[in-house]
């Protein structure tokens, strides 16, 4: 089994996959980040890679291109990602070890996954390996949680646990002087029971940040989600690494 020296568990879905499994599906109900992700870098017909695709959720939803692969350095999520219908192709690998030949897919969607700049981390060498595998007018498609509009904005601004989280603004200048654009979308979660809700909230964040909006919003099935799309296409006008 492949292993990274450099691999780091998800604190979520790495700990509970089948809550993580609960989030995923209360996701983005009506579809708007959905059709974001789309517009910016289409995939129909195209080769797509999900980098870091974890149990594979999104794998089916990408039916309409020409081919679909999953990377992902957890060994204990390969597995289930690998049973996900569709037949996407699912690989051991990492940001920085991308088991592909150059030039070998069109579109690269990161979500929630290894792109985020902080003074401890610098994610340029999976930059630079994305770009290997990219062909010459392709797309690398980041998703990341807004600091900046909806609720689960506020409760990041007050977890413990989500300081190095999120775009902020040094996240945000960073994607800048690569030339990539960043666009807020706005969404939301919607959860089918109110345990649902709770056993996610409980996932992400502390006790001391859930139990108080939790009793702010007893009726509540969900809350208003904002994303950051960061997209970078390696070639042209102001793209560089450095």
């Amino acid at each position: 089994m492949t292993r990274f020296s450099d691999f780091v568990r998800a604190g979520n879905q790495g700990a509970d996959p089948a809550t993580y499994e609960i989030e995923n599906a209360a996701m983005d109900p009506d579809g708007t980040l959905w059709a974001h992700l789309s517009s910016v870098a289409p995939w129909a017909g195209r080769r797509l890679l999900d980098l870091g695709c974890g149990s594979g959720f999104w794998l089916p939803r990408y039916a309409e291109a020409a081919e679909v692969i999953g990377v992902e350095p957890d060994p204990e999520l390969l597995p289930l990602a690998r049973a996900r219908p569709g037949g996407a192709r699912v690989l051991p690998g990492s940001a920085e070890h991308l088991p592909l030949p150059d030039g070998s897919v069109d579109v690269v969607h990161a979500r929630f996954a290894y792109f985020f700049p902080d003074p401890d981390f610098d994610p340029t060498p999976g930059l630079v390996e994305v770009q290997r595998v990219l062909a010459t007018d392709g797309a690398l498609v980041v998703i990341d949680n807004d600091h900046d509009d909806g609720e689960f904005a506020d409760l990041l601004a007050v977890s413990p646990w989500a300081a190095k989280q999120g775009t902020g603004p040094h996240i945000r200048r960073w994607w800048r002087e690569r030339g990539a654009t960043s666009e807020p979308v706005l969404s939301s979660w919607n959860f089918e029971s109110r345990a649902d809700l709770e056993a996610v909230l409980r996932l992400e964040f502390p006790a001391e940040v859930v139990d108080p909006w939790l009793t702010a919003h007893p009726h509540r099935l969900g809350l208003s989600y904002g994303y950051v799309v960061h997209t970078w296409r390696p070639r042209g006008p102001g793209r560089h690494l450095a």
